[in-house]
């Protein structure tokens, strides 16, 4: 079947399908099928593209003019033909499974002669899925995480080498060393906030003595001129 068409390839059937359940349009076995009002059925996607193509709108079947508003999907056939048998599509690679219709995605996901790429990232290899743990043997681009845990991602060429304890240690010591290097940091900080305190109190310290100095200087003031204002006034009564 062309990869344009909405229907299933008649090959793909253990059985060959009723003539009822193949699409006029496509040739193929009905998939997801709508009836027409002139009770025609055909698979939607085959139905939607005739109609978009074609200016009369109508059936190509009968020719009768067809709405698209009044086309139904029928879900009852759409499980019969879920039910048919088919043979894998990977037969050909040498899977001997037949499933339902209806399971043919669920065993593609699985199936063993299913032909997938390798799933290490710079590898562009095809291979069959049974054949990946072989592949991953040899794969210049394998690579996973240890499964001790410590977390290096390794590859064929450092797996031998790799000692997850050595590994560890030297990460724990590195931890270490960041640690107490912030820890100095932070020490190194704090002194400068503490001698910026205590600049800090001392300035506000001298603030404090010179407004003393500066309110018993008011002070003072006052009494002079209170002393200068009483001479005055008894100087003016004597005269």
């Amino acid at each position: 079947m062309s990869s344009q068409s909405g229907g299933h390839d008649v090959e793909l059937f253990v059985e060959t399908p009723d003539y009822d359940l193949i699409c006029t349009i496509c040739q193929g076995v009905l998939r997801c099928p709508v009836r027409a009002a002139c009770h025609h059925i055909f698979c939607k996607k085959c139905i939607l593209q005739w109609l978009k193509r074609c200016r009369q709108q109508t059936c190509p079947c009968c020719r009768k003019p067809v709405n698209q508003s009044l086309i139904f999907v029928m879900f009852k056939l759409s499980k019969v033909i879920g039910r048919l048998k088919i043979k894998c599509k990977n037969k050909i690679r040498g899977c001997p499974h037949t499933l339902a219709l209806s399971e043919q995605y669920c065993h593609s996901t699985s199936c063993l002669f299913e032909l997938i790429p390798c799933p290490y990232q710079g590898c562009r290899a095809q291979l069959l899925r049974r054949d990946l743990d072989a592949h991953a043997r040899h794969c210049e681009h394998w690579s996973q995480p240890c499964h001790m845990g410590c977390g290096t991602v390794l590859s064929h060429r450092t797996q031998a080498k790799h000692n997850c304890y050595r590994q560890l240690r030297h990460e724990y010591e590195a931890r270490q060393r960041n640690h107490r290097a912030i820890a100095a940091a932070l020490q190194r900080k704090m002194r400068r906030m503490q001698s910026t305190m205590a600049d800090m109190k001392r300035q506000i310290g001298l603030i404090c003595e010179s407004l003393e100095v500066m309110d018993e200087l008011e002070e003072v003031e006052e009494e002079d001129l209170g002393q200068t204002s009483g001479s005055f006034s008894s100087s003016n009564s004597s005269s």
